[in-house]
């Protein structure tokens, strides 16, 4: 039989089995008491309860017990000491078998210029605490309920103030919904579309194909829009079935240019004209350096664009905090959509971004960033100029990356060349749709924003070592 054994203070299951019927209550407590041991689930030097306290827990005679108990002392298994009560001895216990930990793969990269990243050893740890702290203790008992789908209150004053100052982003805080990141708040995008009834949407010719697939798997088809020197070509949405677009207008990822002024108009009229709805992906619109911030392309329409941003890149991924900006006449089906789905996110993550963002501690925090950055992007800039003048950087003028330009036909080799050098890399061609009608071009995407402080010095040496 199996009873629980409260009175100890700890979960513990004794498993008397068949011994209780066959050999006596006796037999089959001890048994089960040794078997503890001898497994490990009652450490060495843990106290057992009295022989009074176990019996009244177990139902069973106190002399019962205390025969066990005796059993127990005399095998060696158990101590008993006056005024020190009965206690496992201490003694060796194997320790349980546990599967050998999985090896590093040979040759793992040592750097990391992947795209994408922040500097995660840059994280606000320290200021990050006091503001969960605050929030914490300001924090009213219904935060830890369940909640509204829309994400706390606190968190959509807060944004609609920074995004509005930041970005002139038109942001009501009744039409923002907190989501766990872009992917989340675009595959929640993406099902209410296909609900309504659209089968196509267009995309940058150069992007993720993780949102790509995204909009695949709720049911859209996307086609890819024409991209040259002004950025992404928009005229041809009018030639198109497509009534929406994924855009990442103030900074295209990973190209890094923005979008011409013209293109950003000639999109919101195409929408407005067309009942079309816009996707603006600002990823990383806080960081510019050699330019005017761009606004977001939200401010022209609110009721045509859905802005979309994370705290991804200004802080870190892990913390999985995004947000939507949505059209009045989208709201609740967005809100819908992600409260049948049930992703609300931690309650205090969203409170302590709410105090962060209102005590100025993100903006003291983005413009350490910045700063950061924009050096190890000059860094960049003038190794290359001293040691491999045949590439050149473009897109450089904000972000956390860089398209280094490269001889024609060398991509594939520069690439594999990084993987000897134990540097991690990703050539143009792995963000380029495969129905994109462009002029192939060969060339690195490096995110020098990924590498820890201590780690961009080797990277950047790595780097210039594979480069033509």
């Amino acid at each position: 039989m199996g009873e629980s054994w409260a009175t100890l203070g700890i979960d513990l299951h004794l498993e008397t089995g068949d011994d209780a019927a066959h050999g006596g209550v006796r037999k089959g407590l001890t048994d089960a008491l040794r078997e503890a041991v001898r497994g490990g689930r009652l450490a060495p030097g843990t106290r057992l309860p009295s022989s009074r306290s176990l019996a009244v827990d177990l139902g069973i005679a106190r002399n019962t017990v205390a025969d066990a108990y005796a059993d127990l002392v005399a095998e060696g298994w158990l101590t008993a000491r006056q005024g020190s009560g009965t206690r496992v001895a201490e003694r060796p216990v194997a320790p349980p078998v546990r599967p050998a930990p999985a090896r590093r793969p040979a040759g793992a990269p040592t750097y990391d210029l992947h795209p994408g990243t922040p500097d995660l050893s840059s994280f606000p740890r320290a200021e990050w605490l006091k503001a969960a702290r605050r929030a914490l203790a300001a924090a009213p008992n219904a935060a830890f309920g369940y909640g509204d789908p829309r994400g706390r209150i606190e968190l959509r004053e807060a944004l609609a103030g920074y995004l509005a100052r930041a970005r002139g982003v038109s942001a009501d805080p009744d039409r923002i919904v907190i989501t766990a990141g872009f992917v989340h708040g675009l595959s929640i995008l993406g099902r209410v579309l296909r609900a309504r009834g659209l089968r196509d949407a267009a995309v940058e010719s150069y992007g993720l194909d993780i949102h790509w697939n995204l909009l695949h798997r709720a049911g859209l088809r996307t086609a890819p829009l024409a991209f040259d020197g002004l950025g992404t070509d928009v005229a041809g949405l009018e030639r198109g079935p497509a009534k929406a677009v994924l855009l990442t207008p103030a900074h295209q990822f990973p190209m890094g240019s923005p979008l011409h002024p013209d293109r950003r108009a000639a999109a919101v009229d195409w929408a407005r004209r067309e009942g079309g709805v816009i996707l603006e992906d600002d990823y990383d619109g806080e960081f510019r350096y050699d330019r005017q911030p761009v606004g977001a392309l939200q401010g022209l329409d609110p009721e045509r664009v859905v802005y979309l941003g994370t705290a991804s890149k200004s802080l870190a991924p892990g913390l999985r905090l995004g947000w939507m900006v949505v059209p009045s006449g989208l709201r609740d089906e967005v809100v819908g959509e992600k409260d049948a789905a049930g992703w609300s996110g931690s309650a205090l993550d969203q409170l302590t971004l709410a105090e962060f963002l209102t005590s100025g501690a993100y903006d003291r925090h983005v413009r350490a960033a910045r700063l950061r950055y924009r050096r190890r992007r000059d860094q960049l800039v003038a190794a290359l100029a001293e040691r491999s003048r045949e590439t050149r950087a473009t897109g450089i003028a904000a972000g956390l990356h860089a398209v280094l330009e490269l001889p024609p036909g060398t991509e594939q080799s520069v690439v594999q060349a990084a993987n000897w050098e134990r540097l991690a890399v990703q050539g143009l061609s792995r963000f380029r749709h495969p129905l994109a009608a462009v002029r192939r071009q060969d060339a690195l995407v490096v995110g020098y924003g990924t590498p820890a402080e201590h780690a961009w010095a080797g990277a950047l040496e790595a780097l210039c070592r594979v480069l033509p």
